[in-house]
């Protein structure tokens, strides 16, 4: 059974790989034809319905670019649409929530110190949140106050910090950062899927046709690519953010992902502005690095880590600490691990516990056992550099144990 867990460790990376990488050509064209629309310039020899145009030059070659703002006159032979990156991101990104936090939800998804719940509802809760969110946000944008951008903006700001408050209320800190970033590219993936691509082939059904097409829906798709390109940065922050364990389990954490948007806003404003050829509002840098201040000082002075509590074991937990090979493979982790992952670090350098994972007392290393066997048993992942110098017994120590405990089912 112990193959189990190296499976799903090899299953886990594949999925994360192919999140990045369609994660990085959904970003990576969004920011294109933001920075494109933006450089667009009227001339006087356009043709009939063009908006604009921008020569550009990339590899040794010239483009020549011209936007119809509604549409042009016929439907061109060719047409290229995006949307496929912007799909499978999603659907990689939530295979990934799938193997880590719902495979795993005891250990990533569950902290019974904050909300003591079965995996089950724990899941329940998670799609939940992530379908309500997009409902939400759809009918806010269709609403009488979808005619003011900005102002919807700020209204979805307002409704971001209050999930990122609730999620934090139910999930453990890197569950609730990630679903916070789930819950945001929901909507940008069902703007794209539900609004932007529907109203764009109403447009080309239009044009097939021999119909004039309705400006309101390229109208609608642009005011919906404006919220995405406005909440990309966040999400990256919060698809990371489990590296970030000063961001993601401190007591101000839901109020540092707050932050996190407005940075996100600043630093997108810098470049919509400076693509607009409207200036460099150099202002907004300035408010980028107080509000990082801002969030380094929220996270270090209270100097309260909201990992879990000690209670009563779990039954898992149990299981791994009633077997034979636990006292051995417990006096390794606490001769070559603990020094580190503690509430208190006493390594030279290492101020906070790693991740907040620590490693004290006999339910902290049961709760941690598969960790463990990938990360010192199975792999030298850790220590970092072996600087402990634990040994290649000391390593079969570990992956016995939680071989034996995993096949004593």
């Amino acid at each position: 059974m112990y193959e189990y867990a190296i499976a799903w460790e090899w299953l886990s990376f594949a999925a994360r790989w192919f999140h990045v990488i369609t994660a990085i050509a959904w970003i990576g064209s969004s920011f294109y034809f933001i920075a494109l629309d933006l450089g667009l310039v009227k001339r006087p020899h356009l043709p009939v319905g063009a908006h604009g145009e921008e020569w550009q030059v990339h590899g040794g070659g010239f483009y020549h670019i011209q936007k119809y703002l509604v549409a042009p006159a016929q439907m061109p032979e060719h047409l290229t649409w995006f949307k496929y990156e912007s799909y499978f991101t999603w659907l990689s990104g939530f295979l990934m929530l799938c193997i880590v936090y719902y495979g795993g939800a005891d250990l990533f998804l569950i902290d019974r110190s904050v909300m003591d719940l079965e995996p089950w509802q724990a899941i329940c809760l998670s799609l939940a949140s992530l379908a309500v969110g997009w409902i939400v946000y759809d009918q806010l944008c269709k609403s009488p106050l979808g005619n003011n951008t900005w102002g919807l903006m700020i209204l979805l700001y307002i409704v971001l910090v209050a999930m990122a408050w609730g999620y934090t209320q139910v999930f453990t800190g890197r569950a609730a950062f990630l679903h916070l970033g789930a819950f945001t590219a929901t909507i940008m993936s069902a703007n794209v899927f539900m609004i932007i691509i529907p109203n764009q082939k109403i447009v080309v059904a239009d044009l097939i046709a021999g119909r004039t097409p309705d400006a309101k829906y390229g109208k609608i798709a642009k005011q919906r690519s404006l919220h995405n390109n406005y909440l990309t940065l966040p999400v990256i922050f919060f698809m990371l953010s489990n590296h970030y364990p000063l961001a993601i389990a401190t007591q101000f954490n839901w109020v540092i992902a707050a932050l996190v948007f407005l940075m996100g806003v600043t630093i997108r404003h810098w470049f919509n502005t400076t693509h607009a050829r409207k200036g460099k509002p150099t202002w907004t840098w300035l408010v980028t690095v107080i509000l990082f201040i801002l969030i380094m000082w929220l996270s270090t002075v209270p100097k309260v880590l909201t990992g879990e509590m000690e209670t009563s074991m779990t039954s898992v937990q149990q299981k791994f600490a009633a077997d034979a090979h636990f006292t051995a493979a417990r006096d390794v982790v606490q001769a070559r691990c603990s020094m580190c992952h503690a509430t208190e670090p006493v390594w030279e350098g290492i101020t906070f516990t790693p991740k907040s994972v620590k490693l004290e007392t006999d339910a902290e290393i049961a709760s941690h056992a598969r960790e463990i066997y990938i990360q010192a048993g199975r792999s030298h992942a850790m220590p970092p550099g072996n600087v402990t110098d634990i040994s290649p017994e000391e390593r079969r120590l570990l992956t016995a144990w939680y071989e034996s405990a995993v096949a004593s089912k």
